[in-house]
């Protein structure tokens, strides 16, 4: 193997939408990837017009075009870890699902995006059952938040014990190895939970009033991403995706008329950044 060829840093690649407002999608996740000194690479699945007022426009990217993506960035570059968010078609989602088998990407963070934070469907109907039956049972873990949750396992989530017990469907009813379960959208202090198939944690922070939050459930996951591309364990690496978007939350930019974006520096300013 040529010298220029050799893995010198964690690389991970995010396949998803593109958000043209920069707060979420593609954009979040690169940006994270890099405050988290993680080479990031990504494979678009759509491209969308919007800004932190809504989605104006969702123009999806041929099969083809998705597939080759993903192929000339794990033959070439390499791939140690790998997150999907927008995959808004049943065949997006088989196709995605088939590019993870063949590579044997195992480092799998599943964000099940289905819907934007100004209340834009992201996910079809008919693609849901496909999500949590194709793609769900080759994940490292899932990040789903309470609505989400809700919807992959059809029952009502009003309380933290209702969020492990969603985890715990995920996981043993699912075939993910990890989940974890976003609680933002419940009354309190947000708590997420995360169950590995054995015990569950609990990961608490303080609660922060702002309409700035666009992007938040893709910036956490590609937290989740670039620790485990570093070779973190799972739980390590939601600590450090929690106290990331935390702080990206705390530290707002008041960017736009509505939901703005979150602050990826933010992290940087109070953390001490390893590789």
């Amino acid at each position: 193997m040529e010298e220029s060829t050799v893995k010198t840093i964690p690389r991970a690649l995010t396949i998803a939408g593109s958000d043209s407002g920069g707060g979420a999608g593609i954009q979040a996740d690169l940006k994270t990837f890099q405050m988290l000194d993680v080479f990031g690479m990504s494979a678009l699945t759509a491209v969308t017009a919007q800004n932190t007022l809504g989605v104006h426009g969702i123009y999806e990217i041929p099969l083809e075009g998705i597939a080759a993506q993903i192929d000339a960035v794990v033959e070439d570059l390499g791939v140690d870890a790998v997150k999907t968010g927008m995959l808004s078609r049943p065949d997006i989602i088989e196709l995605v699902a088939d590019r993870i088998r063949h590579h044997k990407l195992t480092a799998l963070v599943i964000d099940p995006v289905m819907i934007a934070k100004g209340g834009a469907a992201l996910l079809k109907d008919e693609a849901k059952s496909v999500l949590r039956d194709v793609l769900v049972p080759l994940a490292a873990v899932v990040t789903p938040n309470v609505p989400e949750a809700e919807v992959l396992t059809g029952m009502t989530i009003a309380t933290v014990a209702d969020m492990e017990e969603a985890a715990r469907r995920i996981v043993d009813g699912f075939g993910a190895r990890a989940a974890v379960v976003k609680g933002g959208h419940l009354e309190g202090e947000p708590t997420d939970v995360l169950y590995d198939g054995t015990s569950l944690r609990r990961f608490t922070s303080e609660r922060y009033a702002t309409r700035h939050t666009h992007g938040t459930g893709c910036t956490f996951s590609a937290a989740i991403t670039a620790e485990l591309a570093k070779g973190r364990d799972l739980p390590d690496a939601v600590q450090t995706a929690k106290a990331f978007i935390t702080s990206a939350i705390k530290e707002e930019l008041g960017l736009g008329a509505g939901h703005g974006p979150t602050n990826h520096w933010a992290y940087g300013r109070t953390h001490t950044r390893g590789k």
